[in-house]
Order: C-alpha cells, then sequence, then structure tokens
C-alpha cells in the first residue's frame, strides 16, 4: 500500500463510505439548484438544465464511488468537471474534483500527489477561461473570481489531505515502533532468564563436579552425593530452558510460561546452595501479597546472588533475608567470604558483570535501589529495594 496507516483506514471504509455517499448527495442537489438559479432567465434552458442535472448525478456518483479506486476516480472527475465547466452547465468551484483530490492526496506519497494537483490546477483554469469565451456574459462571477475560487478549493483540499496523511503516517509509525519496542523487551526479559537459568545451574554443576572429581577415590558417598545434586540442578536447568525456547519458537509468551516459582522457591534455592558448601540462614518474613512480576524479580535476584556466593566464595557462610512490607520488598544477601582461602576483590556492581547488569536492571524497573560490593569485615554483599503500590502523589509531607 501507498500509505502505512492504509490497513487502519480500510477497517473504517465501510463508514468512510457512507460519509462520501452523504456528501455526494449534498452536492449533487447544490449543482442542480445552482443550475436552476443560473439558467432561469436564459431562453430555451430545459436543454442545459437537463445538461447540469445529469452532468451533477455523475459528479456526484464520482465522489461516492471514490473509494474504489482513488486515481480513477480523479480522472473522470478532472474529464467531467472540464467538460462541463467549459460548455457552461456546472458553476460551482469544482468542489467533486476538489474531493476526489483529497483523496488522492491522503492515499498518494506527496510527489504523485502534488502532480495531481498541478494538473488539476490547469485544467480548472483552462475550462473556466474556455466558459468564458463561450459564454462571455454568463454568470454571476466574473472569470478572474471563479478562478480563485477553484483554486482555493482544490489547494484547500490538497492541503488539508497532506495533513490527515502525515497523522496517519505517524500514527502508524508509532504503532510500529511500539510493536518492535514490545519484541525488544520481551526478548531482553528472555535472555535475562536464559542467562539466571543457565549461570545458576550451570555453576552449581561445575562446583558439584569438582567436588565429585575430587573426593570419588577416597569418599564415594560424598561423590555420589554431588552427583545427585548435579542431576537434579541440570533436570530443573533443562525445564525450564525448554519453556523458555518454546516461547522463543512461537514468538509470544506470558509472564505465566516464564515464571519460577515465587518467594515459596525461594527456600529450594537455598537448599542447592547448602548441596554445594554455602551454609544458607534464609529468613522471609511478611505476608503481603506480591504481584507475579515482583515474585518474579525477588526469586531471579536471590537466585543470582547465590549463585555468585557459589561460585566464589563457597564453602561458605550466607545469609539471605527478604523483607516484605506493604510497599516494598527488601532483599540482602550476604556472605561471610571464602574459608579455605583469602579471598581476591569481588568485582564492584560496575564492572559490567551480566549477573549484577541483571539484578540492577530488575531493581531499576521498579524504581528501587541496588547495592552491591564487598562488607568491610569480610565477604560481599548484595542488597536491593523493590518498592511497589500506591504511589503518593507530590504535595504530601512537604514534598
Amino acid at each position: 500500500m501507498d500509505e502505512p496507516g492504509f490497513e487502519t483506514w480500510r477497517l473504517r471504509r465501510a463508514h468512510l463510505r457512507a460519509v462520501d455517499g452523504a456528501g455526494a448527495v449534498a452536492l449533487a442537489l447544490l449543482d442542480v439548484v445552482v443550475a436552476g438559479n443560473m439558467l432561469k432567465d436564459r431562453p430555451g434552458s430545459t436543454p442545459a438544465l437537463a445538461a447540469s442535472c445529469a452532468t451533477a448525478l455523475v459528479l456526484a456518483v464520482i465522489v461516492a464511488a471514490r473509494r474504489s479506486g482513488p486515481g480513477r476516480a480523479l480522472q473522470s472527475a478532472v474529464v467531467v468537471s472540464v467538460v462541463a465547466a467549459a460548455a457552461g452547465v456546472v458553476w460551482d468551484p469544482f468542489l467533486a474534483l476538489a474531493l476526489t483530490l483529497y483523496l488522492v492526496t491522503v492515499v498518494r506519497p506527496a510527489h504523485r500527489s502534488a502532480r495531481a494537483l498541478g494538473v488539476c490546477l490547469a485544467a480548472a483554469t483552462a475550462a473556466i477561461w474556455i466558459g468564458q469565451i463561450v459564454h462571455p456574459r454568463f454568470g454571476p462571477l466574473p472569470a478572474a473570481g471563479w478562478t480563485a475560487a477553484a483554486w482555493g478549493s482544490l489547494a484547500g483540499s490538497w492541503v488539508i489531505g497532506r495533513q490527515v496523511r502525515g497523522r496517519r503516517c505517524d500514527a502508524a509509525r508509532l504503532a510500529a515502533q511500539r510493536a518492535h519496542q514490545i519484541v525488544v523487551d520481551e526478548r531482553l526479559r528472555i535472555a535475562r532468564e536464559l542467562h539466571d537459568v543457565v549461570t545458576h545451574g550451570m555453576g552449581l554443576i561445575a562446583v558439584k563436579a569438582g567436588v565429585a572429581n575430587h573426593v570419588a577415590a577416597v569418599r564415594p558417598d560424598e561423590a555420589r552425593e554431588a552427583l545427585r545434586v548435579i542431576e537434579a540442578t541440570s533436570r530443573g536447568a533443562l525445564t525450564e530452558m525448554r519453556r523458555l525456547l518454546d516461547v522463543l519458537r512461537r514468538d509470544t509468551g506470558h509472564d505465566g510460561d516464564l515464571t519460577p516459582p515465587g518467594l515459596a522457591g525461594l527456600a529450594e534455592l537455598a537448599g542447592l546452595a547448602s548441596a554445594s558448601g554455602v551454609r544458607v540462614e534464609l529468613a522471609v518474613t511478611g505476608d503481603h501479597d506480591l504481584p507475579e512480576g515482583l515474585q518474579l524479580a525477588t526469586y531471579r535476584i536471590v537466585q543470582e546472588a547465590l549463585t555468585n556466593v557459589v561460585k566464589h566464595a563457597a564453602p561458605t557462610r550466607c545469609r539471605a533475608t527478604v523483607r516484605v512490607t506493604s510497599d516494598q520488598v527488601g532483599i540482602e544477601v550476604a556472605d561471610d567470604g571464602p574459608h579455605h582461602a583469602p579471598a581476591p576483590a569481588p568485582a564492584p556492581v560496575d564492572s559490567g558483570g551480566h549477573g549484577l547488569v541483571g539484578m540492577r536492571e530488575r531493581v531499576a524497573m521498579y524504581g528501587g535501589r541496588f547495592t552491591a560490593g564487598p562488607r568491610p569485615e569480610g565477604g560481599f554483599a548484595v542488597a536491593a529495594v523493590l518498592p511497589y503500590g500506591p504511589v503518593r502523589p507530590p504535595g504530601k509531607d512537604g514534598l
């Protein structure tokens, strides 16, 4: 189609056709009334009046059917209007031509509609002056006044058509941008989910595989326990990855397809971390119902923080606290650092690590606060505050 918003226009075509029909009837009545007034004092005016009525009917049909083919309708209107004006049987300022030109301007590119405007202006001017030569004393308006009126109606319809087309194109571009942004946001969300699933699962698997490799010969029971953790972790990771890949294949998705267990699933995360050598003390306080998206963000932040503890500090002790109140969720995951050797300085939050970046993005979605860094007494801490609920309007409490 010539216009990005053309499909939207087609959905309203039935309503617009009804408007065109009403306008065509009004135009035909106007032309007949004007022709009757102009010809009433003219001797032998009956043939001319019949020609005027027939011309008015033809122009009305063209206007009513203009949406079926704007280009063909404009060509027909040019031919009929020019012949009728030159013959002295129509005296309106080329209104039928202006109405068809308007639609061409709306649905055609600017360079094509500008050429159409030039043709219409030239044809109307020629017809007016030819009619003045054929009927030099006929009609209340001199040729110059009629020409000005014709130019005003044609140029005005072109300008209005350009404005309407511009608004429709802007609306179509905005809708396309919104649709593209929705797809981008969904892809980014899925990318974050894939990162969380892979890093959490693979981190635990790598740790336990290393344990099993070192103790397989001397402590087979411990090695078997490590293999059981690897099996359970890999199965869970594969299940979540299948769901994510299914969403990608369908190119659509809902939060329910991607959402892991909410706050109730934090205990399982703590258990998996404990099986990897991190003694997790989990505390969840507050019984307020949280939105599903907020539960997902809380779960993923705790999951990523525990994964980092397992990868960089195990074996160690870790405290994970989630405090739920009526207006915010507070998250804190702090470890004591590795017990077997001095720990290297953990990477700061702005170092570019995907895990910390992902946590910070999730917090930013809720306009919250996020900090991560080494603790003065040793170890590393991640803290986040996710506000939710109604926002207090400005102007209260002296703000």
